[in-house]
């Protein structure tokens, strides 16, 4: 199932070496309005992305010509800007946080339902900058309240020049806020990974003081990011893409 030529398609790489979850997933996928691409190793997937200006990657972790986890943060060092779900049967918390700390923007374990699949895969591309009304294609910063954001080197950039470092979490968060300009944005929605957990895990409290304590280096920077009580965060606007 699948209509190139039309735009509104996004576009889907799953990078599954085992041929039988590889059609798994596919088959899932292929019940939404996706062009589906499926590989079964690094090189496979270098050579797609040659190719294919891919919205999302379905990336697992053990593949026949390397790791994921390394291939998942090569690709954010060259500055990929799909979105990118880890699906891998390694399920230790410290493969989950790495890969999240590397670029992946979900993690899910196998086996999974289905259904949780279609879910995320859904969440994501909603929220991924590369869709329509977010961040566009041909943006290099994004400017909001005295600061402009680097999209290809992932860092502040203030009214005088100086830079500050983001992290990978902190970038995919920073993102999200500038996808949803004026919208109030739930943990759940932040943290996808933790909404099981949201409520008691303060890990995305934690990423969201980081984030502000470095807008706050700049004057004007204090109050970008703000609390709606019993809600979430919301950053106000406007912002604008140079």
């Amino acid at each position: 199932m699948s209509n190139s030529s039309d735009p509104s398609w996004r576009q889907v790489i799953v990078v599954e070496d085992d041929a039988d979850i590889r059609e798994l997933i596919t088959a899932q996928l292929n019940r939404e309005r996706l062009e589906i691409t499926a590989v079964g190793s690094v090189a496979d997937l270098r050579t797609a992305l040659e190719e294919i200006d891919a919205d999302l990657l379905i990336l697992d972790l053990n593949l026949p010509d390397g790791d994921g986890v390394e291939v998942c943060k090569a690709l954010r060092a060259e500055n990929y800007q799909g979105a990118i779900m880890i699906v891998t049967a390694r399920n230790s918390a410290l493969d989950r946080v790495l890969g999240l700390e590397l670029g992946a923007d979900d993690y899910l374990a196998k086996p999974f339902e289905p259904r949780e699949l279609l879910a995320r895969v859904r969440n994501l591309l909603r929220r991924s900058r590369v869709i329509d009304g977010g961040i566009p294609r041909t943006a290099r910063f994004v400017r909001f309240g005295p600061w402009r954001l680097d999209l290809n080197h992932r860092r502040l950039v203030a009214s005088n020049e100086r830079l500050v470092m983001l992290s990978s979490a902190e970038y995919r968060l920073l993102s999200q806020f500038i996808d949803a300009t004026n919208q109030v944005l739930s943990r759940e929605e932040l943290a996808p990974e933790r909404s099981a957990t949201v409520a008691y895990d303060r890990t995305i409290d934690i990423r969201v003081s980081r984030l502000r304590q470095k807008l706050a280096s700049e004057p004007g920077g204090e109050d970008l990011i703000l609390t709606v009580r019993n809600e979430g965060y919301i950053l106000p606007g406007p912002v604008a893409f140079e």
